[in-house]
């Protein structure tokens, strides 16, 4: 897995000296509580570090600035105890480049109705103090998160967890560095895209890279290393011959060790964590790049064929996203295939023609090395396997021509009906919410791709969250869709994000 920095998030407590020092001290300690609490929940997968009261308008853009100058300091969590007014924010807001998430807590649960008296009600006035920051991030239209629950809350603690996430994802953003090899496919649309708007927006950097510059890298690759890396393979996948012969099978996934070896150094000395290919550029390449990029996404990287930038992009933010997570089922490129319209089985078969994720994958992974009609080059070896079940969501990130459009989908991943011997893929079959008519007909409303960057562990309110914070349109298609406020609410987008 290419490495992610080790981040951690800021907890702001946000309060006054009006009430005296022995408030502004129980602030504090019970500020130290919360952060105790959170940084020993297993739903909140980053740290948490304490910061002084932020008392004055000095300290608190003091504080923002300091956030913004630490590069592991991923966003920041303030909570109103108090009344805190919000002009002394002003300064501080404007300055701060990292995200922030108003969490609205209370130290107490319950109200104490026996003993509640003015001193208490001045200690403890969240319900006050938050609608007073609430009003000057309304009033600065600043991008933040709100998240309402108990401290103790487990709801409120895992939301507080995928709001991480996020910050993750926005920070991280700045750092996705996409190298292409050679452009995108001749006369589509959807793959290709503003380039420099994708930077300006989202941080991404997207260079084009001759294939011919990449084979020297594989050429470079040892007998050695071929060798190691392919008992490698042999020892973890199944092998599926199909009557070929085992030295020339072999021979076949040597190719894809030596390569994934090669693209990877290259990847490396030039600084990308995200790349795409195209099957009609080979160039020196003997094979199809296949089980060598199957094993590269699984490792971290971000994947799009035929020279998709978006896609890959997109995979890479996934799987920061998501990241350290022990109970993650994956994340990868998936691309529409083909419809079962049978009644009671409907839904979609979701593949690609050699590079699909093995990080989704559920049971036996097998290599096998099968005829490609596209890239005119020897059978590619590659990993087939069907994926997990279970909800998930399937995204793609569109350019409109004056702005980019992030559509989000609800999908219910299911094994297929019977085996599928002569498809050698790794294969998803989902169904889309809220059915495969209203999903797909929205879907195509919106100007979805056929590639789509997907993940069973993410959530759609979640990659909404990532979408505002890059100032762009989100779409959702849910339980919830009908067609007819759908198409309104693309109307209603084109007039706000125009």
């Amino acid at each position: 897995m290419l490495e992610i920095k080790k981040y951690k998030f800021y907890f702001c407590p946000c309060t006054q000296d009006l009430y005296g020092d022995e408030v502004l001290q129980h602030v504090a300690e019970h500020s130290a509580e919360v952060v105790a609490a959170l940084n020993a929940s297993d739903k909140v997968p980053f740290e948490v570090v304490l910061k002084p009261n932020l008392l004055t308008a000095d300290v608190i853009q003091a504080t923002f600035n300091e956030a913004n100058m630490d590069p592991e300091c991923a966003g920041i969590i303030t909570w109103a105890h108090t009344f805190s007014p919000s002009k002394n924010y002003i300064a501080g807001l404007r300055d701060l480049r990292k995200p922030l998430c108003q969490f609205a807590t209370q130290y107490n649960e319950e109200i104490p109705y026996d003993t509640i008296d003015m001193d208490f009600m001045n200690e403890n006035q969240a319900a006050h103090g938050e609608r007073e920051l609430g009003h000057i991030f309304a009033r600065m239209r600043w991008n933040h998160k709100v998240i309402f629950g108990y401290w103790k809350d487990e709801a409120a603690l895992a939301e507080l967890g995928q709001w991480q996430r996020v910050a993750v994802g926005i920070n991280e953003s700045r750092n996705i560095r996409v190298c292409r090899f050679a452009d995108t496919m001749r006369n589509v649309a959807v793959t290709d895209g503003d380039k420099i708007e994708a930077q300006q927006v989202f941080g991404w950097t997207v260079d084009a890279w001759p294939i011919n510059d990449l084979v020297p890298y594989v050429e470079a690759v040892t007998p050695d290393e071929v060798k190691a890396l392919t008992d490698e393979y042999y020892d973890t996948y199944e092998l599926v011959l199909d009557g070929r012969d085992p030295e020339e099978f072999r021979r076949h996934v040597e190719v894809q060790a030596q390569q994934e070896i090669g693209i990877e150094r290259f990847l490396v000395d030039h600084n990308y964590n995200a790349f795409s290919d195209h099957f009609g550029d080979l160039g020196g390449l003997k094979q199809l790049p296949s089980l060598a990029i199957q094993r590269l996404m699984q490792k971290g990287y971000g994947f799009g064929p035929e020279g998709d930038w978006k896609t890959p992009a997109m995979v890479r933010l996934m799987k920061v996203m998501t990241a350290g997570d022990p109970n993650a089922k994956g994340s990868a490129l998936m691309e529409d295939y083909t419809y079962n319209l049978v009644p009671g089985k409907e839904g979609i078969l979701e593949s690609h023609m050699s590079e699909v994720d093995p990080s989704v994958a559920e049971g036996k992974i097998a290599i096998r090395a099968t005829p490609l009609s596209m890239g005119d080059r020897e059978d590619p070896a590659r990993l087939i396997f069907t994926a997990k079940t279970g909800p998930a969501i399937a995204t793609s990130l569109i350019d409109l021509g004056n702005r980019f459009r992030l559509i989000i989908q609800d999908v219910d991943c299911k094994k297929v009906e019977k085996p599928m011997p002569m498809l050698p893929t790794g294969t998803v079959f989902w169904t889309p919410r809220p059915n495969l008519k209203v999903g797909t007909e929205a879907w195509i409303y919106a100007g979805g791709a056929h590639h789509t960057a997907f993940s069973y562990d993410l959530t759609a309110d979640q990659m909404v969250d990532w979408a505002d914070a890059m100032g762009i349109e989100a779409v959702v298609i849910d339980a919830n869709t009908n067609i007819r406020d759908f198409k309104r609410d693309l109307k209603l987008g084109e007039v706000y994000y125009r």
